[in-house]
């Protein structure tokens, strides 16, 4: 598991879709985005992904439907990549030269 990943273990979730957000830190994962260059099974990078809690994942994998569309889920997810790299930023997990 990379360091990335693991820090996600503890974190506040970072996608906060309403009505299914659970706001429970130890359910915390880091979830990647879906790009159209990655395949079937294939994951976005580390740094493409978010602090996210088990309820947000189940809506942003599908899991569970919701109202929202997938754009609005999409916008929702890479809102809170960024929020999630100033984290990892903030924590010197990441860095720019």
């Amino acid at each position: 598991m990379s360091v990335l990943r693991k820090s996600a273990c503890g974190m506040t979730c970072q996608v906060r879709i309403p009505g299914y957000c659970n706001h429970d830190d130890l359910t915390t994962v880091l979830a990647h985005v879906r790009s159209p260059n990655t395949g079937m099974g294939m994951k976005a990078h580390d740094i493409h992904a978010s602090y996210t809690c088990s309820g947000c994942h189940d809506v942003l994998d599908g899991r569970v439907k919701t109202k929202f569309t997938s754009d609005d889920l999409r916008l929702m997810h890479l809102d809170a990549v960024l929020r999630t790299q100033r984290i990892m930023l903030s924590h010197g997990l990441i860095k720019i030269k």
